[in-house]
C-alpha cells in the first residue's frame, strides 16, 4: 500500500509521543502512594445479608445518555424544576415524567407488572413503606450511591434499594382569619371548635396520608379511637394534600392535615394560612427515590439518584421549598430541621405489612 512521506512522519510523530506518555503514567504511579479506600457510614458492603456493593464512581456526565422514565408523587411544578436541573449537568439524558398520587402510581406500576414489563426507571414517592413493599416484591435494584455517605443511615436502606431524599412533615395548618391563635396539639381537630370546619387527604390517594394512618392508628395517646372522634366531628376527606391547603387557604375549611412545604409556600404568596406542629410530635415522610429493577439505562439512574441526593441536588430541594435530608444543608425559612421536629412513627414491618388493612379500615370509617 501506498504511503506518502508526510503521512509517514505523521505516524512516527504519533508513536514517539505515545512512548513518552506511557513512561510518564509509569514513572508517576511508581512515585504516588495509592488512596485509602474511603469509608462510609453503612454505605459499605453487609456481609451480613451477602449483598455486594453496588456504589460506583460519578459519572461524566457528557457520558451519561439515553432515556429515563421517571415515576413521581411530586407536585409537576416541583418534578419539572427537578429534572430541569438534572439535564442542566447531563445534557444526554432525556427524562419522560408520569406524575400522580403515591397510591396510584404504585397502582400503574402493578398493572405494568402484570403485563409483563415495567416502564419506569426512576421512581420518587412519598414513604418508605411504599418502597418497603415494592422491595419485598423484588421490584428495586440495589444502589449504594456515594452521596447517601451524608444522610443519616436511619433514612437509607441498608441494602442500597432507596434513599430518602428530604424531610416533610404532616402538620396542623389553620386559617388565620378563622382561627387567630394557632393551635398546639392534635387534639384541636377532634375540639368543638373544629367540628365540620376541618380537612384531611385520602390514605387512598395520598402515600403521606397512608403513612399518617399508620402511625396515629398505633401511637399511644391516639389509636383508632382517634380517629373514630375525627369522623364523629365532620372530618372531610379529599383526594390529596393540594386540595386540603385549598380548602384552608381559601376559608372553606378552618383547620388540616397537610404535609409541611405546601403552607409555608402558600403563607409566602400572602394567604390567610399558617402551620403549627403539634406537642406530641408530627409523622414525617421522606420522599425517597428509587432504580427499578430491569430498568434499560441503568447509567443514567445511577446518575439521576447521585444529583438528588448531592449538596447540588439537596440546595434545590431548599430553593423549592423542602426540608433536605442532607446534612449540613440547612431547611427553608419557615420549616423545622429534622433535628428540631418531634417525630411520630411506627414500626417500618408493620407499617408495610398493615398498609392495606389500614386503608380498608380507614374507608370503613369514613366512606370512600
Amino acid at each position: 500500500m501506498f504511503i506518502n512521506q508526510e503521512r509517514l512522519f505523521t505516524l512516527k510523530r504519533i508513536s514517539v509521543i505515545a512512548v513518552i506518555t506511557a513512561v510518564v503514567m509509569m514513572l508517576s504511579a511508581c512515585g504516588s502512594p495509592a488512596k485509602p479506600a474511603a469509608s462510609g457510614n453503612g454505605n459499605t458492603g453487609n456481609p451480613a445479608s451477602g449483598m455486594e456493593q453496588t456504589q460506583t464512581p460519578e459519572a461524566e456526565p457528557a457520558k451519561v445518555t439515553g432515556q429515563l422514565m421517571f415515576y413521581t408523587s411530586q407536585p409537576e411544578e416541583d418534578a419539572a424544576q427537578l429534572v430541569q436541573a438534572f439535564n442542566k449537568k447531563y445534557p444526554g439524558v432525556k427524562v419522560e415524567t408520569f406524575r400522580s398520587g403515591t397510591e396510584e402510581v404504585t397502582a400503574k406500576i402493578q398493572a405494568e407488572k402484570q403485563a409483563g414489563s415495567v416502564q419506569a426507571d426512576v421512581l420518587l414517592l412519598a414513604d418508605a413503606v411504599t418502597f418497603e413493599g415494592l422491595k419485598q416484591q423484588d421490584l428495586l435494584l440495589s444502589y449504594k450511591s456515594p452521596e447517601a455517605e451524608h444522610i443519616s443511615d436511619e433514612l437509607v436502606d441498608p441494602d442500597g434499594m432507596y434513599a430518602g431524599t428530604k424531610v416533610i412533615a404532616t402538620i396542623l395548618a389553620a386559617n388565620t382569619d378563622k382561627v387567630p391563635n394557632l393551635p398546639t396539639s392534635w387534639q384541636a381537630l377532634a375540639s368543638a371548635d373544629s367540628k365540620d370546619a376541618a380537612i384531611m387527604p385520602s390514605p387512598l390517594y395520598s402515600g403521606a396520608a397512608a403513612y399518617n394512618i399508620g402511625v396515629f392508628s398505633r401511637t399511644d395517646g391516639f389509636g383508632w379511637d382517634y380517629l373514630q372522634v375525627l369522623k364523629d366531628n365532620n372530618m372531610s376527606v379529599i383526594k390529596g394534600n393540594g386540595a386540603v391547603l385549598k380548602a384552608v387557604a381559601s376559608g372553606e375549611k378552618s383547620y388540616g392535615m397537610v404535609v409541611d412545604y405546601m403552607v409555608v409556600r402558600e403563607k409566602a404568596k400572602g394567604s390567610p394560612i399558617d402551620l403549627s406542629y403539634p406537642s406530641e410530635g408530627v409523622p414525617i415522610i421522606t420522599e425517597p427515590i428509587a432504580i427499578m429493577k430491569g430498568t434499560d439505562n441503568e447509567k443514567a439512574a445511577q446518575a439521576f439518584v447521585d444529583f438528588v441526593l448531592s449538596e447540588e441536588g439537596q440546595k434545590l430541594s431548599v430553593e423549592i421549598g423542602y426540608t433536605p435530608i442532607r446534612e449540613g444543608v440547612a431547611p427553608p425559612e419557615g420549616l423545622k430541621g429534622i433535628a428540631d421536629i418531634k417525630i411520630l412513627s411506627g414500626d417500618l414491618n408493620t407499617l408495610t405489612q398493615e398498609r392495606e388493612a389500614d386503608k380498608k379500615k380507614f374507608t370503613e370509617l369514613f366512606g370512600n
